[in-house]
């Protein structure tokens, strides 16, 4: 039996992984990040969210589990760590007139990282971790690499927030719940009288909305495709592309982000077609299925995690250029900088990174004739 630490977040998926884990008869122990800052939230906010006041109770309930499971409980103390990785660099994107991903943030940075570095500083001793996420790690016997695979459940599938996580880290990771769906999750918890069986989700990033992370942006122009002022925004980081309610611009057409421009402080709308893109180029890409690409391949891609996946050719720029071009084989709606995007076969994910830009290599949009 191994010794493992579980990261629990208070909720019912990594109740329910420790939980199993202990019924494996393996060494458990619990740990919860402490990540917020104490800042105040608007009272309008009544969603959970990672990031807020309810952490508090979040990691009562852990406790709580973890009690009721006879397992030891530890609290890690991260606010600097996630300050620094998350909720500053997801400042800086959405002034930039980017759109972040913080969950691969988070993931690829903290829970992942600096979790179990502090947490094996402070003298916990334990072989692998283990989460409440839904996703399957396998080691492929021909190559010897670690593959990481979607969860059984589609819908509930979370292997595009975790597409960033290196051989090391994967070989030593465990995703209890990566083979059930969610009503069975819940069931488990239920039989085994788990004090999270019927807790919601968080369903945000952050308590109180973007507002506290973005205040200082400034008001500035809407154009139209043309060029044309239309109104004025309230700040390019509380929009992105794709968007469509909120504008604050009547039309006889629903009108859509098609860009955000921080130099001139401007945010772009048009029509559906107007958001319609065949082609990205993505950096900061990391590998999961093979060393390195080499050669186009054909794969699906998603380009965010409610995204359908779709059918796609990426093709590496050049043997020193982390970067890769993707071309869908039909037009995808709300192709965003800044957000993930994935590539599978199947139910593998061959790796990932960074929307850079719409377009192709050489930085031109083709005409959309979808």
């Amino acid at each position: 039996m191994s010794k493992i630490a579980v990261g629990m977040s208070g909720g019912v998926d990594s109740s329910v992984a420790a939980a199993l884990l202990k019924r494996a008869g393996h060494e458990v122990i619990g740990i919860s990040m402490r990540i917020w800052s104490g800042e105040a939230v608007s009272q309008a906010s009544v969603r959970h969210s990672c990031y807020g006041p309810s952490e508090e109770a979040d990691i009562r309930d852990a406790d709580i589990v973890a009690s009721g499971l006879g397992i030891p409980f530890h609290v890690v103390d991260l606010r600097q760590e996630y300050r620094a990785e998350v909720l500053e660099y997801s400042r800086k994107e959405y002034l930039s007139g980017r759109t972040p991903n913080p969950c691969v943030r988070c993931n690829r940075r903290v829970k992942f990282d600096a979790l179990l570095k502090r947490a094996h500083d402070s003298g916990l001793e334990f072989e692998y971790f283990a989460t409440g996420h839904y996703a399957r790690v396998e080691r492929a016997e021909e190559s010897g690499r670690y593959l990481l695979k979607k969860g059984k459940e589609s819908k509930k599938d979370q292997s595009y927030f975790l597409f960033y996580l290196s051989q090391s880290q994967l070989s030593k990771c465990l995703f209890p719940v990566g083979k059930y769906s969610k009503a069975e999750v819940r069931e488990i918890a239920r039989d085994l009288g788990l004090a999270t069986h019927g807790k919601t989700e968080s369903q945000d990033f952050i308590e109180g909305g973007y507002a506290s992370l973005v205040q200082g942006g400034s008001p500035g122009p809407i154009l139209d495709t043309q060029g044309n002022v239309l109104g004025e925004h309230r700040g390019i980081a509380f929009y992105t592309v794709g968007q469509r309610r909120g504008i604050g611009i009547s039309a006889r057409e629903p009108l859509y982000v098609s860009a955000v421009d921080c130099q001139k402080n401007a945010i772009v709308v048009g029509s559906r077609k107007d958001v319609l893109g065949g082609e990205l180029i993505a950096s900061q890409l990391n590998w999961i299925a093979l060393e390195r690409l080499e050669r186009p391949i054909t794969a699906q891609a998603k380009i965010r995690q409610s995204h359908e996946a779709a059918d796609a050719v990426i093709q590496p720029l050049s043997d020193n250029d982390n970067r890769v071009h993707v071309e869908f084989k039909q037009h995808q709606l709300a192709i965003t900088p800044g957000q993930a995007i994935v590539f599978y076969d199947g139910d593998t994910v061959i790796g990932g990174g960074i929307i850079e830009r719409a377009g192709g290599p050489n930085g031109t949009r083709p005409e959309n004739t979808d």
